[in-house]
Parts: structure tokens; C-alpha cells; sequence
């Protein structure tokens, strides 16, 4: 007999491609820092990664983000996950681009094509996006 996973259970692979889509994100205004860095390792113990792994995953995934011109190979596992993790996602992006207290062009430019390509709402990406900007301010 066949069992479906569950879609709470990321293969850690997958935490790879998360990471990048999330490196993605912080380095879009040219500037990673270690704040940025420190949400994504937070993300990623939220949605399930192991600390002792977080280094593993974070040098590969800066290595395939570097040599990737496309979203779409990060984007597909977030677009699977659950609402929970989803969101959880979401808001690690939003915190990273608000990380120095403010969204350029480019930055609010991702959201969009993000929103769009994890089937995610506008009004829950503007909710998002307001509670995250406020509790950056």
C-alpha cells in the first residue's frame, strides 16, 4: 500500500530550495546582511529544518541561488506547502525586505510575481505585507 506525505513534511532537499528563494530575496537590493541571514535561519527551524543542518543548507542553497536566473525551481516546494508554511514563508520574505526599513522597486516587484506564482491572494500578500511593515517601523 502506497502512503501520500504529508504536505508538513519537507524533504530536506527542499529546505535548500526554500533557503534560496529566501537568499533571493535578501540579496535583490544588493545588500545580504547578517540580520537577513539570522531570519532565514529562524524560517527555517519554524518550518522544520534542524539547527545542526541550518549551515549545510544555507552554503548549498547560496550556491544554486548564484547559479539560478529563475524562481521558479525555489518557488515550486513553497507552492505545495501548507497554508501554515506558506504563510510562514511569505512573511520571512516580507521581513527580510523590510529588515532595513524599506521596500525598494525591485523588492515589492518579486513580491508580486511571488504572490502570483504561490497562488497567494493580493489582499492576504497586502496583510501580510502591512504587518510585517509595521512591526519593522
Amino acid at each position: 500500500m502506497f502512503s501520500k506525505k504529508s504536505k508538513d513534511i519537507i524533504e530536506e532537499k527542499n529546505y535548500t530550495k526554500i533557503c534560496a528563494l529566501l537568499i533571493h530575496a535578501a540579496k535583490i537590493d544588493q545588500n545580504f546582511s547578517l540580520n537577513e541571514e539570522n531570519i532565514i535561519k529562524q524560517t527555517l527551524v519554524e518550518i522544520g529544518a534542524k539547527n545542526s543542518d541550518l549551515i549545510k543548507i544555507i552554503s548549498e542553497a547560496k550556491k544554486i541561488e548564484n547559479d539560478s536566473n529563475q524562481i521558479l525551481y525555489f518557488t515550486k516546494e513553497v507552492k505545495s506547502m501548507t497554508e501554515i508554511n506558506k504563510t510562514k514563508i511569505v512573511e520571512a520574505l516580507w521581513r527580510i525586505i523590510y529588515s532595513n526599513k524599506v521596500a525598494d522597486i525591485y523588492e515589492t516587484s518579486l513580491m508580486r510575481r511571488l504572490g502570483g506564482l504561490l497562488y497567494i491572494d493580493n489582499k492576504i500578500m497586502g496583510n501580510i505585507k502591512d504587518k510585517i511593515r509595521k512591526l519593522s517601523q
